[in-house]
């Protein structure tokens, strides 16, 4: 169908399944209502559906502490603007129904049919919906021009995690490529949304003073790091279903291992830079693992008694291609650790040394990516008023001091690039794929879980990582 030119990248109909769970109340609506704010989006209109007896008002009314500095006249087009539709998800006929609102809502609005499906449900639900959406007309298979400016477009965002296994991603992937095309599929993982996880490539591909080092000639080991101080916070049953492997190692930190060590792509487009980062996947080996559960864990509300769920993960990892021959990668991450950090420390290998009095570290370039987003590159200068003695010192870039605090979220980021139809920081069925094997791997290996207290850096088992005290753990 064919429109009113560009002007219908800034109209759309978003339709949020699973619209009164908290990833609706904490990030969607707050980012649809930043996307209006900025003019983002034009003209819109936003359908949730849930099996939930509510309507949108009480959700708005629930979203709204989320959202600071609320323009009222802007909320309330926003409530104006929004319709609910009860419906459980294995109700087929139901999307008929839903199918029925949709045009009616495009019809009292004037929208043109680009239409925005954000599947905000639990990964059980993805398989039934999808085909669903399919059989009942609600979402239409991408036609050769359905993402350019001159025609309207049908597009669907799947909310991380992405299945529960190997198995069950695969499965997902088949019901979606069996019904829908590739171009309009936007599988979500936010962090790839985060300021300085977009800032990865660029700081890398645009620098010289990094590019020519990137490999195992000059890089000694590389951690990835997403822990935090908090727990589980009343989401007991869902976390148990996962842990820490499946919940963060699968999705967040291997896709920031795949941007850190991916090769070239072609051209910085989102086909060449998924293949770059699918590469890097498929080439992963697992050294070493330790699991962890902190104390208490099983007394958690929504917990079985005698769960075997990790709470932590450490990885040590190779990558078999001739850039990072050697040189390992180090992953940890879990809940309840001494400091809420997510970041990337590249450690660089020692320059031979002419003082009497030698660095007792090496060169370290860290990306922040929270708390205090930045980068930080450390350098050994001279300490002052000693001739040959040095001392590390941090060259900082903060983002926030620069860029100012209110920068795009990430949800708003990434909700931006599905109405352009971006997928660069979309994660593809390939990645998927090789990202649920490697955890795979793991699972294979039946390892052992380890106690840890509240407040630690983890079980005490985390030395056997780096038995040899090669690696320090950045902080």
């Amino acid at each position: 169908m064919q429109v009113r030119g560009t002007i219908m990248q800034h109209e759309c109909v978003f339709i949020i399944l699973g619209a009164t769970g908290d990833l609706t109340k904490r990030k969607l609506i707050p980012a649809i209502y930043k996307m209006i704010i900025s003019g983002v989006i034009a003209r819109f209109a936003i359908i949730g559906v849930s099996v939930d007896d509510m309507t949108m008002q009480q959700v708005f009314d629930q979203a709204r502490v989320f959202v600071p500095d609320i323009r009222e006249v802007v909320w309330d087009r926003m409530i104006q603007s929004s319709y609910y539709h009860r419906m459980d998800f294995n109700d087929h006929a139901a999307y008929g129904q839903l199918n029925v609102l949709i045009h009616s809502v495009e019809e009292k609005n004037q929208l043109a049919s680009n239409r925005l499906f954000y599947l905000a449900t639990m990964p059980h639900h993805f398989m039934v919906i999808t085909q669903q959406l399919a059989a009942h007309g609600v979402v239409q298979k991408c036609a050769e021009l359905c993402n350019t400016v001159q025609h309207t477009w049908q597009r669907i965002v799947y909310e991380k995690p992405f299945g529960d296994s190997l198995a069950s991603s695969r499965q997902i992937n088949e019901a979606i490529a069996q019904v829908f095309d590739e171009r309009q599929v936007f599988r979500i993982d936010h962090w790839l949304g985060k300021e300085l996880v977009g800032n990865i490539a660029l700081a890398r591909f645009t620098n010289r003073i990094f590019e020519p080092l990137w490999h195992a000639e000059h890089i000694e080991s590389v951690q990835i790091i997403g822990s935090e101080r908090i727990g589980i916070e009343g989401r007991g049953q869902f976390y148990d279903a996962y842990g820490t492997l499946k919940d963060m190692v699968q999705n967040h930190l291997l896709q920031l291992l795949a941007l850190v060590a991916m090769e070239d792509p072609v051209h910085f487009t989102a086909d060449y830079l998924r293949d770059a980062k699918a590469t890097v996947l498929s080439k992963v080996t697992i050294d070493n693992v330790v699991l962890g559960q902190y104390d208490g864990y099983q007394e958690e509300l929504g917990v079985r008694p005698q769960s075997q769920t990790d709470t932590f993960a450490a990885l040590k990892i190779s990558i078999d291609t001739p850039r990072w021959q050697g040189v390992p990668f180090y992953m940890k991450a879990g809940k309840f650790l001494e400091k809420k950090e997510a970041a990337i420390h590249i450690k660089f290998k020692p320059v031979k040394c002419l003082l009497d009095i030698c660095p007792t570290d090496t060169n370290y370039l860290t990306i922040n990516i929270q708390p205090h987003e930045g980068m930080y590159l450390t350098l050994n200068a001279k300490k002052p008023g000693v001739f040959n003695d040095v001392t590390p010192i941090n060259m900082h870039f903060s983002h926030a001091a620069l860029f100012g605090p209110n920068t795009p979220a990430a949800y708003e980021v990434l909700l931006a690039d599905v109405l352009r139809g971006d997928q660069c920081a979309f994660v593809r069925a390939d990645e998927i794929d090789f990202a649920w094997g490697i955890i795979q791997q793991i699972s294979n290996k039946q390892v052992p879980l380890h106690r840890y207290a509240r407040g630690s850096a983890g079980p005490d088992a985390l030395v056997s990582l780096d038995p040899e005290r090669k690696i320090i753990w950045k902080t």
